[in-house]
This record gives structure tokens, sequence and C-alpha cells, in this order.
């Protein structure tokens, strides 16, 4: 059993052309295991470039506006988390996956949301399939200046939102990680930038190395109101 272990949380958003740099970071630290945030459904679901099974039509622009948004950065969702998978095979690493179930996430998710609130993310849904790459640009730009006040105002907007798809995936993400740290030495999670603070606040650690999403996208070439920011930075679990 390790007696000490190094873990490094990197933040990722998933319709960046951040995959370059990410595999190079998971290289360079030489981890035992690679963790992501992903189900093994979701990881199958992304290797065969399948969309998920039939859901609530709100999940699905949400997905239609993530596949949009990678199109404009020349990508497409997910490929980070397919990096980070290569990465691992790369280095010998264990490939873990770390995200709770994304069936049953979805149908706690719609039984805890309010009628408000489903009107709320379908109407923003509707309105991303419209923004631009600029007003991405400049929400993550928002973000990046007070993301702590950022996440707040998601969870003013979408408490339920804000519970399961964050607050509640953060605890059993940071359980899973801190584990595998317990019998490995070198551990490297990757999960969407959102959870990264949460992630960092349930480990209790201060021996944890964090890497942020905007130091990847200055290493990347390339380099929306709430309800956008919650699809490609915190992740929906619709694909």
């Amino acid at each position: 059993m390790a007696t000490q272990s190094m873990i490094t949380i990197i933040g990722v958003g998933h319709v960046f052309a951040i995959s370059d740099r990410l595999n190079q970071m998971i290289l360079e630290r030489a981890p035992q295991v690679v963790c992501v945030e992903l189900d093994p459904s979701r990881y199958q679901a992304l290797v065969e470039r399948q969309r998920s099974r039939r859901v609530p039509i709100q999940y699905t622009l949400l997905a239609m506006f993530q596949s949009k948004m990678a199109g404009e950065f020349g990508t497409e969702v997910g490929d980070e988390m397919l990096a980070a998978a290569s990465a691992a095979r790369a280095v010998s690493a264990q490939l873990a996956f770390i995200d709770v179930d994304a069936s049953r996430m979805l149908t706690m998710l719609w039984k805890e949301m309010s009628v408000k609130e489903k009107l709320r993310l379908f109407v923003g849904a509707l309105v991303g399939l419209v923004s631009s790459k600029e007003k991405v640009e400049e929400e993550m730009e928002a973000y990046y200046s007070n993301d702590g006040a950022y996440i707040e105002s998601v969870g003013d907007q979408f408490p339920a939102v804000k519970k399961v798809l964050i607050d509640d995936r953060n605890t059993v993400m940071a359980k899973r990680i801190a584990s595998l740290a317990m019998e490995n030495d070198r551990v490297v999670a990757v999960v969407g930038d959102g959870h990264v603070p949460g992630i960092v606040k349930e480990l209790g650690r201060d021996d944890v190395e964090v890497v942020r999403l905007r130091e990847l996208m200055s290493a990347a070439p390339g380099d929306v109101s709430a309800e956008y920011t919650v699809s490609y930075v915190y992740g929906d679990g619709t694909r």
C-alpha cells in the first residue's frame, strides 16, 4: 500500500480543443491511475460515437448545443476524455471511471427538478442553440473571474441541477479518487473544470496538484449564461 500519494486534478471543458495539451500533461506525470469523469456506459458511447437512449428534450437540446460548440472550437464532444484514456494506455496506467451512472443520475435529476426549473432549462437550451462562439468565450471569462460565484449563480437558477449534477457528483468522485490514492502513488483525475473546487474541498488534502481549464486553453489552439456553462464545464451526462 502506498504511504504517500500524489493526486493531480485536471479541469477540462467538454467542447474545447485541449486534447493534445491534456495528453502531454498526463504523459509528463506518468500516473499509475488515470481517473475520468465518466461511467463505463458513457465511455463506450464516446468510443463508438453513439448518442444516448431517449432522454427528456432538455438534455437532447443541451447535447446538441455541446456538439455545435465543439464544432466551433474544432473538436468533438468528449475528445478530451478519449485523450485521457489514450494517455493512460500510453503509460500503462489503470483507467478508472469515477462518475456516477448517467441513467440513474438523469432519473434523479428529473425527479428533483421543479416544473419551473425544467422550463427554464428548456428555454436556456433553446437559446444555446443560437449562441455564438464569442458568447461562449465571453461567458467563460465571467466563469474564470469568479468560479465560486458562478457556481452559486447556477444554484440560484437551477438548485436541483447544482445538487445532482455538481455537488453530489463531487462527493462521489472525490471518494473514488481518495480510495484509488490509498493504493497508488500517482493518480491523475480528469474532470469538468466546474467540479475541481468541490472535489479538492471534498478530498481535504493539502498535497493536491490542480491544473485548471484556463491553463490548458492557454496552451491549446483557438484560444453563456449559467445554463450553458452547466453543459460544457460541468458535464451534463447526455452522451
